[in-house]
């Protein structure tokens, strides 16, 4: 088998993990769910207001601010919401795999052995404490 061949039984791998199951479905949950999907809607309406109100020549502040208020009030609902919750909790699960999977891809395509070479998990995700992933 050659390089691609294998690169893509590592993506069927990946489908068929646990935690990529929980986030497909998740995700579904999520787009079926119609008060969210209004939820969203309205959340980039009330973004795009916001872009339209800064780029006037004479802007209004304080309707801008209130428009800003309305879209995190929007946004408060929207990460509230049980599916959406379901969908962030699977995907961060899901990342985490990914995360480590692209890790050690990383760290062979640098040199390191393949076979002891993995995910540093004491990683804080600021890179200026870090000699790490370079």
């Amino acid at each position: 088998m050659d390089l691609i061949e294998k690169t893509r039984e590592l993506g069927k791998l990946l489908q068929d993990e646990e935690s990529y199951k929980s986030m497909k479905e998740a995700e579904k949950k999520a787009d079926a769910d119609t008060e969210l999907q209004e939820l969203i809607k309205e959340f980039n309406l009330k973004r795009l207001s916001i872009n339209v109100e800064t780029q006037k020549a004479e802007k209004d502040g304080e309707k801008i601010a209130e428009l800003n208020k309305e879209m995190q009030k929007v946004y408060a609902d929207i990460m509230a919401n049980e599916n959406m919750k379901a969908y962030n909790e699977s995907k961060q699960l899901f990342d985490q795999v990914s995360g480590r999977v692209m890790t050690i891809l990383q760290n062979c395509i640098a040199g390191e052995d393949p076979e002891t070479t993995d995910f540093d998990s004491s990683c804080t995700g600021s890179c200026a404490t870090c000699g790490g992933c370079g």
